[in-house]
């Protein structure tokens, strides 16, 4: 088993920056893939940006935006945010399982999941 638990969302004014946190206890998960994924009121969780084996994977509409990474010794995984748009407004969610690549943006490929921390951006 793997308890993710993620941390740093809030309210911001559009064009600032976050830095979620997700932190891992459990079972290690090193090995496998480590994904943020988001949902918004009334819509589909959707995939924001994973890392697998020291490669990372964004969604078309954070790329160059956001910024994964992870540290296997604190068993830490983070997402840092920059010029955030009202668009971005969402509860944002920690997962981690064993994804292979071509699935690694399919939400049912990861098996652990966070209780979530809102994002707001404001106009």
């Amino acid at each position: 088993q793997v308890q993710l638990v993620e941390s740093g969302g809030g309210l911001v004014q559009a064009g600032g920056s976050l830095r979620l946190s997700c932190a891992a206890s459990g079972r290690t998960f090193s090995s496998g893939s480590a994904g943020w994924f988001r949902q918004a009121p009334g819509q589909e969780r959707e995939f924001v940006a994973a890392v697998r084996l020291g490669s990372t994977y964004y969604a078309d509409s954070v790329k160059g935006r956001f910024t994964t990474s992870r540290d296997n010794a604190k068993n830490m995984v983070y997402l840092q945010m920059n010029s955030l748009k009202p668009e971005d407004t969402a509860v944002y969610f920690c997962a981690a399982g064993n994804s292979i690549v071509s699935t690694i943006r399919n939400p049912s490929s990861y098996a652990y999941w966070g209780q979530g921390t809102q994002v707001t951006v404001s106009s």
